[in-house]
């Protein structure tokens, strides 16, 4: 139930993402003197809708997938006053990174808090496209916790001794596990008998009897239980920095894990490319097993997703923000105007190829988790 409800509240928290990303765009928008002309949150059709005092409506919609902005004149070639496209090009550049921008501050102000209480720490060093350990000040960096996850093997002894997903090992008779190295380093020792496993699940404490296997098994170890290790630490007067700069270094890795998708999709490793992207049921594949592990984890993941959303957002493709401003910049250089026809024919395409490109990721993702 208590992980449901995490889930719940994760799922609720990715949807107000896309909301601030919206509210970006709006209050960019507003400083700028071009009109809003509806915010709404979900897209439609409508559930209500009201007009403000200050002209723009904002409304309810049923689909529950985030939000938009409605500008006045959206396309570049419009002259109405208040209109976008009447904007001086400094200003359109601001209101289309303006969303990019929320989802940065909004990521740092989630992990400065994780900083100030307990931050998770990531292996990033285990990612085959980066070498650095997730960023933190050695001198104000005390390590609070270091629990351990699991993912367990279906027809192992993990699974018949009914252990789930998600479970906190704590003890396996008496022995406390605090790393993967000694939950591995037990289980070996213990091999062949059965053992009273202490776990926590879903904050609640319970125990369970497995018969570990008498020999390692490829894939399966002695228990069937591979281990996530989760470590957190806490800062003080450096949260902030740690928040920020982490921000940004999640972003860095978005880039270079973007170079490796592309990098192995030329030179014909379709099968990598697939593994390193992920999709909406990805999304919602790693919230429900984060779920499990607890607020903090979640919150972590949903900062991770802010990041991704600006990265996405920042990159050159027609009919998100990067690619809208890349050809209002790419038709002043070429000294042609921008006709509602063109701009249409671009940013059209550019959605239709995204869509297609996300129902494409679903499959695998469906393929690869279900």
């Amino acid at each position: 139930m208590i992980t449901t409800i995490i889930l719940i509240i994760g799922l609720l928290m990715f949807i107000g993402l896309v909301v601030l990303h919206e509210l970006g765009h709006f209050i960019v928008a507003r400083r700028n003197g071009v009109e809003v002309e509806e915010f709404g949150i979900g897209f439609p059709p409508r559930i209500w809708a009201k007009k403000t005092r200050a002209g723009y409506y904002f409304s309810v919609n049923w689909l529950p997938l985030g939000g938009f902005v409605k500008l006045k004149g959206e396309h570049d070639s419009d002259r109405k006053k208040g209109s976008y496209g009447r904007a001086k090009l400094w200003a359109k550049t601001k209101i289309l990174l303006a969303g990019v921008a929320m989802n940065l501050i909004t990521a740092a102000v989630i992990l400065t808090a994780l900083a100030a209480i307990s931050m998770p720490k990531a292996d990033l060093k285990n990612l085959p496209f980066y070498n650095r350990e997730q960023f933190s000040i050695k001198s104000d960096t005390k390590f609070i916790q270091n629990k351990v996850y699991i993912e367990v093997v279906k027809g192992s002894p993990a699974d018949k001794a009914g252990l789930k997903d998600g479970d906190e090992i704590t003890k396996i008779d008496n022995k406390e596990i605090t790393s993967s190295e000694m939950l591995a380093d037990i289980t070996k020792s213990y091999s062949g008998k059965t053992v009273e496993i202490y776990i926590i699940r879903s904050g609640i404490k319970s125990t369970a009897k497995a018969t570990l296997n008498s020999e390692r098994i490829e894939n399966v170890g002695y228990l069937g239980a591979a281990p996530i290790n989760s470590q957190t630490f806490r800062a003080t007067w450096s949260a902030p920095i740690v928040g920020t700069v982490t921000a940004f270094q999640f972003a860095e890795v978005s880039f270079r894990g973007l170079g490796y998708v592309l990098h192995n999709l030329f030179i014909g490793h379709s099968d990598v490319a697939k593994e390193a992207v992920g999709g909406p049921v990805a999304t919602y594949k790693v919230l429900s097993e984060t779920a499990s592990y607890g607020m903090i984890h979640i919150l972590f993941v949903i900062a991770l997703i802010s990041v991704s959303l600006a990265v996405m957002n920042v990159l050159p493709i027609p009919a998100l923000d990067g690619g809208r401003l890349f050809v209002t910049l790419l038709y002043r250089v070429l000294r042609r105007p921008l006709t509602e026809k063109a701009e249409e024919w671009i940013h059209g395409t550019g959605f239709v190829f995204l869509m297609l490109l996300i129902t494409l990721i679903t499959i695998i993702d469906v393929k690869r988790f279900y």
